[in-house]
């Protein structure tokens, strides 16, 4: 049950935290983890199921339940915006522990950790595709598109010398680049959660025993999907791990990893306190002195723990406050997510239907033009003919040819 709760509260922490980030850099998860992740695994890329999906590469996220690391597939995703890129997450060191920056969508690419994701995100940028007015074209050199139902492509060799599949940034073994001034202004501009696809994404993958990096060693068996969420039928698996991985047998060995992974001015320092601990273990007192030392501590012990009670019942109570205020804001976040998302679809269809109405306009008209240029050809033989009869001398009936003659006079008469 405990474990539970401390599931919950971090869940809404991550998310709330997420949804925070659209006017403001990108930020760390409140996750530390003691030794680095497992190297990117070696994959290739699902067929893009439709024009206006973007990549978003696979990456390992951590299970503190577990206390594991899982890889979470890379999958095919529709952005919350026209125009808008993702820029990834990644793990970094931080001098003490490995952080997760978390990825973000945004009107440009920012810094990544400079980790080779593959596909595109080869460390700084994208080059996978690009935005032309609201149309999004892939670059068919990197992405892997049908050309026979996606026709916006274009194709821009990359040079890409990928040495390493290492997956995080700082400490030892780690990528060693730096956001360069412009990434910099990149965090600074509007950015949006990922969106709740990813977030599908995420939670299946976490659900999955099978994508724990202790169970697959860095290979796992669904590397990438198509879309969110279908983790059954064709799926793409991992063909061999980045590297060799082991994950460390005791939390006493993830300690040491990551004590070894300090800098070190750090190792010293963490190291200068150990002499202090072992002296003032019971085993290095003697009998007498350690009655005496419980005897004095017994009181303070007590209201040692009265303290820690209450302070615990104050931190669960301000815990218990802060995930109801978070989900407020994740739940707002939400809506608005799914208002934007829904005005920008009527855009989109207010322009299809203006299309089809041109479309359709510009073929009827030539239809209506030769029905014109046909009705004054079939009407001028008929005005000829009438105005031909209207002209000409009506014929003489004989009735009135007789009464009309003249009399004949015969010889002799009057």
């Amino acid at each position: 049950m405990h474990k539970l709760m401390i599931r919950t509260l971090l869940l809404l922490a991550f998310s709330a935290l997420i949804a925070s980030v659209p006017a403001h850099a990108q930020v760390a998860v409140g996750i530390s983890v003691g030794f680095a992740p497992p190297a990117i695994p070696v994959y290739t890329q699902p067929v893009c199921p439709g024009d206006g999906y973007i990549w978003t590469p696979g990456y390992w996220a951590w299970d503190p339940d577990f206390d594991d690391y899982y890889w979470v597939p890379g999958t095919w995703v529709e952005p919350p915006e026209v125009g808008f890129l993702w820029t990834p997450g990644y793990w970094g060191w931080n001098g003490n522990a490995f952080v997760f920056y978390d990825g973000y969508w945004g009107p440009q690419v920012g810094f990544y950790g400079g980790i080779d994701y593959g596909f595109g995100y080869f460390g700084d940028g994208y080059v996978g595709g690009r935005w032309d007015h609201d149309h999004f074209f892939y670059n068919r050199a990197v992405s892997n598109v049908n050309v026979t139902v996606i026709h916006n492509v274009y194709n821009e060799r990359v040079t890409n010398v990928r040495i390493d599949r290492v997956s995080y940034n700082g400490g030892r073994g780690g990528i060693t680049a730096r956001p360069t001034p412009e990434q910099q202004d990149f965090a600074r501009q509007r950015h949006m959660a990922p969106v709740a696809g990813q977030t599908r994404q995420m939670q299946a993958a976490r659900d999955n025993r099978d994508l724990r990096a202790s169970v697959n060693h860095g290979k796992p068996p669904i590397a990438a999907t198509a879309r969110p969420g279908e983790f059954t039928g064709k799926v793409v698996k991992a063909k061999a791990a980045g590297a060799p991985y082991n994950r460390p047998s005791t939390r006493s060995a993830a300690n040491a990893r990551g004590n070894a992974n300090m800098p070190a001015e750090n190792k010293r320092s963490f190291n200068a306190r150990e002499p202090a601990r072992e002296q003032n273990h019971p085993n290095n007192v003697s009998g007498a002195e350690r009655g005496a030392q419980s005897n004095r501590g017994r009181a303070p012990a007590e209201n040692t723990r009265n303290a820690q009670l209450k302070q615990s019942q104050h931190e669960q109570q301000q815990q218990q406050k802060l995930a109801k205020q978070q989900q407020q804001e994740r739940q707002m976040a939400q809506r608005q997510q799914v208002e934007e998302r829904q005005q920008h679809q009527q855009q989109q269809q207010h322009a299809e239907e203006q299309r089809t109405r041109a479309v359709e306009q510009r073929h009827a008209q030539p239809t209506r033009q030769p029905q014109q240029r046909q009705e004054p050809q079939r009407q001028e033989p008929q005005k000829q003919e009438i105005e031909r009869r209207q002209s000409s001398p009506p014929p003489a009936h004989p009735e009135h040819a007789e009464h009309s003659a003249p009399a004949e006079r015969k010889p002799g008469g009057r």
